[in-house]
Formats: C-alpha cells, structure tokens, sequence
C-alpha cells in the first residue's frame, strides 16, 4: 500500500489516558503542512477507563467527511485489538506497544511494534510520566514514518505547554525519544506518506462550541447561564473565556456574567431574567435539558422575551448516548413547550457558521422578540473542523428591534405592550429603567391583552396567539437561508439535508455524479422554512431526505408544515451517533432508487451518452 495525503488514521487508547492531546498535535501538524485534515473524537461518557478512539482522515482533495475503513491503526488499547483490526483494510498497518509482543490473527497486514512503556520506563521513574509521555513518544515515532516535518510538531509542542513551559523539555526530549528508536529501528518503506500542500484560502482549526462561545462575544453577549450537559458545556466555558480575554478591566473585573445554575430550569429562568431586563443572554443546553425547559421556551414565546438557547444534540432518547451525535431534536425543539408555540430553529452546518449565525441569533431574537434555538450537534461542537477564517463586519450595528427610549415613551399617548400598530405581528417593548412613569407593564404567562392585562377572553386570546403566528410567518426575511446547489445535468431528484451532514453529502453527491446520478441538494439553514425550500420541492419529482435521526423528524417537519404529502420523500436516515460517512449516503441512495424505473433507466443513459 502506498498513499500520499489520502488515508484514515485511528488511534484506539483509553480514557483518561492523556492522549487526547497528543493526537490532537498529531492532527494540527498535518493541517499545518497544509494538508486537509478532519479529526473525529469518540470518547465514552466516563471520566477514566473504558476505550476511546480518535479518527484522523486525510485527504488532499478536501473531504472531510469521516469514513469507512481504516489505513494505519495505533492500538494501545488491548482490550479493543479484535474489534479494531476488523475495520483496518487490507495492506493497511498496525502499530502497537510491542513493550508486550502479541500476534495478529491477521496475514493481509503490516504489523509494526514500538515498545513505547519499556522506553517510557527506561527513562521516567513517575508512573504518571511514563503514562503521559507514552503518547509523546509514540507521536516521535509516527513523525519518522509519516515524513512529518518535525518542525511543526515541534512548534506546536511550544505552543500546547506556553503556560507551562518547565513542561516543554521534557516533552521535547520524550518526542526525541520515539523519533530516535523509530530512525534507527524501523523500515522506511512506510506506505503512508504526508507531504507539504498549498492552501489556496487561510485556514483555521476550530471546534463549534469555541467558534459560538466567541459569536457570543461579538453578539454582545453579557450574560450566560448554564448549568454543565454533554456536549454543550465547552460553548459556556469558550464564552466565559473569551469575556476573560476581551472583557476585562485593568483590574481583571470582567464586564458580563457567567452563572452556573443549580439545574437547567434556573438556567433557562436566569436567561429570561436578564434579556427582560435589557441583556443579552444566552443558555446552553442538550436534548435531556431542552425537554427541562421546554415551559420556560414557552413563557418567552408567549410573553415575547428575547432568548438564545443553543441545543447541541446528542444521542437519546433520556440519557441516551451523551457523547454521541444526532440530529434528534427537530421536533421537540420546532414546538417546544405546551400548547400553540412554534420556535425559530437555526441550523448551522460547521464551526464557521456557528460563529456567524451565532451572532445572527440574538440579533433575530431581539427583532422577533422570541426564543432562538440554535441546533448545533456533538460532531459540530466537540470536534476539531477546518474552515475558512472566522470574519465579523466591524460596521455591524445590533439589531435590537421594536424598543421604546424615554424620549418615544414621551411621544406616545397610548402605548400596549402587546399592541400590534405596524401590522408585522411585532410589538414595541420597553427595557425596565427606561423612563420614571411611562412604560412599565407586567410580564405574565397567562393570557392577557394588548396592554398587557390579564384577560380570561377567549377571542382576545385567540387574536393574540395569530399575531404571534404572523410575527413567527413573517420572520423568515430575518432568518438564513436555505442554499441550493442544482446538478451539472437537468434532472427531478433532489436531496434536502442540513447541519452537520454537509461534508458526507457534498462527497457523497459527486461519487453518484460519477456514476451517472444527477443530484440537485439543498441545504435548510433554519426554520420556518423559506421560499427557496418550497420551490425546490415543487420542482422535483423525486424528493429525499437525509437526516441524523430514526423518526424521519425534518420529513414530518416540512411535511406538516408546507402542508405536502408525507409520502412525496423519501427517507435517507442514520442514527447510530457517528458521524455520517458518503459510503452510508450512496449506499442508501442506491437502494432506494433501485426499484425506481425512470431514475435507473436516466443514469443507464447518460452512461450510454458517456
């Protein structure tokens, strides 16, 4: 097997075993020899002890998707040795900690043996060091048989330990320890080659939760309360943070919030507290956590208090997987809370529109005067991704929406809080402080009137709840939107995906297109859904849909709706908490369509023209 910059790397360790942050380094050098990288993190939800694997995929032409079968595997972990040599493909290499020799019941591979703890315990008397510097000195070694420039590695050694800097020797000497046996000890006809590429654009290396922790900043941001979930806990620690790094005084007071509550609905409560009050504020939460707070989403939603709750999905149902992605919120997040309420969701696709729809987001719930759901998942928030620089207009001006200053509460003589004088279903408010005597009103979750005051009435309920549903109809000219992309060739077979399943589609859609399947996609970026998606739809005959999830929940989404005929889509889905791979999508597509006469009889055709 010879591979340049195309190939899949796994390590297999345990938890707790400080190599996270060596296969991290591993995975930064790459990309700092401008090669496209994309690493996957698979830990399990304990703190020590059970397997974790980290995936690395390398790929010149710049998938980024995960994917099938594995070229080089680093197992050191013996426990897993029979379930990860099944998905090393042929030819491909084992490397393992020879400290103990074992045998592969494998012939169709290359099996190389460094023995990492006999060196560690040669060299350090710590049983602690020896652990940690295990992995160090298996990154020297990986360095000499991937060509790596060990200046890079080097560099980032420096960088990972600049607080720490009695740590960077010894990480050096241990990295010159596992270069110096794999130089003198192993052959050189390694097959996997990393080589030095050109990126055309700047790059960066971002998970998503850092990238919405910093929007929020840029968002103007002052309050977050939280109360720590799987996976969403990083994005509050990222906001508090940057509020550190950006935000702080010559004495080191920082000028916002950060509160760790004592459960979920404290968070949520924390968070429409202090946007009623005139912040900006934010929560963070989990499927497990939006289901907690789903009565306060409607308090906001019917009170009409400004909210941002980001929701990084995980695997359930109830505790379900807590470190494994889905897409499994749509519904349960779409009509959060009891009765009439429909919430505006925002689905971003990568790290970089995280951050960009991060700042969009409050700037939509204070136009609105409603919640915001961001539905970010795990593979998003928790995993390193590389994109474009993160890029902010500087000219930007908040959009604070409908609020009334001191000097408009003056010019009014009849103002309602509920009181709808511009026919956009969007109410002025008022912050509380504004003015001595004008503005004050009492925020309740029962049914009041234009002005505020209780009422038991059921018309003037019913007519307050359709000027909710026309502010909620009329928001999508605020909202991002969808993106479509048509095949090279005319063709009716269209596939609706969102979020985290763009880099697997994008693959996946030109494999097909090579076997002569015309695709055109659409990507949905937030709910409701826009024109873009319903002319889409109406001009494709033969319509699936890709999502994360078992229930099929975005079909029955745009099937209730837009008000179409569920069994117009077809269904791709995946729900296995892993990140889709291409394979999984052509597979699927292919056996969806393979009973399909006139999409079968296209593709032989345009094979036939090829």
């Amino acid at each position: 097997m010879t591979k340049v910059n195309d190939f899949v790397i796994k390590f297999a360790n345990v938890n707790g075993s400080g190599s996270a942050s060596a296969n991290l380094m591993f995975a930064k050098t790459i990309f700092r020899m401008g090669i496209p990288v994309s690493p996957k993190n698979i830990f399990p939800s304990n703190i020590q002890g059970l397997p974790t694997w980290y995936e690395i995929r390398v790929n010149k032409d710049g998938y980024i998707a995960r994917r099938d079968g594995v070229d080089c595997l680093i197992a050191l972990n013996p426990q897993t040795y029979q379930s990860d040599l099944k998905e090393l493909v042929k030819g491909g290499y084992l490397i393992y900690d020879s400290t103990m020799e074992r045998r592969f019941p494998r012939k169709d591979i290359n099996v190389i043996g460094i023995p990492m703890a006999s060196i560690c315990a040669e060299h350090y008397d710590d049983p602690r060091q020896r652990q940690l510097f295990k992995n160090i000195i298996c990154l020297g070694a990986l360095s000499v048989l991937f060509k790596i420039d060990i200046s890079v590695l080097k560099g980032l050694i420096k960088e990972e330990f600049q607080k720490k800097p009695k740590l960077i020797e010894p990480n050096l000497h241990a990295l010159g320890l596992g270069r110096k046996y794999a130089q003198e000890n192993l052959s050189s006809d390694f097959g996997l080659q990393l080589k030095l590429m050109k990126q055309k654009n700047k790059k960066i290396m971002i998970q998503g939760n850092e990238a919405s922790g910093l929007g929020c900043i840029f968002a103007g941001a002052t309050v977050a309360s939280w109360y720590p979930i799987t996976p969403s806990t990083s994005l509050a620690e990222a906001f508090e943070k940057y509020l550190h790094m950006f935000r702080s005084d010559s004495k080191g007071n920082i000028k916002g919030a950060v509160v760790q509550a004592e459960d979920e609905l404290s968070a949520i409560g924390m968070a429409i507290g202090a946007n009623w009050n005139g912040a900006r504020a934010f929560t963070a939460t989990s499927g497990p956590g939006v289901s907690l707070m789903s009565e306060f989403l409607g308090l906001a939603y019917f009170a009409e208090i400004p909210l941002v709750l980001f929701n990084i999905q995980r695997g359930g149902p109830s505790t379900g997987m807590p470190t494994r992605t889905q897409q499994s919120d749509i519904l349960s997040s779409a009509y959060a809370s009891h009765g009439d309420t429909k919430q505006i969701l925002l689905f971003p696709s990568d790290p970089k529109e995280c951050f960009e729809m991060s700042v969009d987001a409050f700037d939509i719930a204070e136009r609105l005067q409603t919640p915001v759901i961001f539905m970010s998942d795990l593979d998003i928030g928790m995993n390193d991704w590389v994109v474009d620089e993160l890029s902010y207009d500087d000219k930007h001006n908040f959009d604070r929406g409908k609020v009334l200053s001191a000097k408009d509460l003056d010019s009014i003589e009849m103002w309602g809080r509920y009181l709808d004088i511009d026919g956009d279903g969007i109410p002025y408010r008022t912050i509380p402080g504004t003015h001595p005597s004008k503005g004050s009103f009492f925020t309740r979750g029962t049914s009041h009137d234009a002005f505020a005051g209780y009422t038991e009435d059921g018309r003037i309920n019913a007519e307050n709840l359709l000027r909710i549903t026309k502010k909620f109809n009329k928001s999508t000219k605020y909202l991002p939107k969808s993106i479509r992309r048509n095949a090279k060739n005319k063709t009716d077979v269209g596939l609706i995906y969102f979020g985290s399943t763009a880099p697997a589609v994008d693959e996946a859609i030109d494999y097909l297109s090579e076997e002569g399947y015309d695709i055109n996609k659409i990507r949905i970026r937030s709910f409701p859904f826009d024109k873009t998606l319903e002319k889409f739809i109406s001009e494709n005959d033969h319509l699936f849909i890709l999502e994360q999830n078992r229930d099929a929940q975005m079909k029955f989404l745009i099937s209730n709706e837009l008000e179409i005929d569920i069994n117009q889509f077809v269904s791709i889905l995946n729900f296995d908490g892993s990140p889709l791979t291409a394979k999984f999508i052509v597979d699927e597509f292919k056996s969806k369509v393979k009973d399909n006469k006139k999409i079968i009889a296209k593709v032989k055709k345009s094979r036939t023209a090829a």
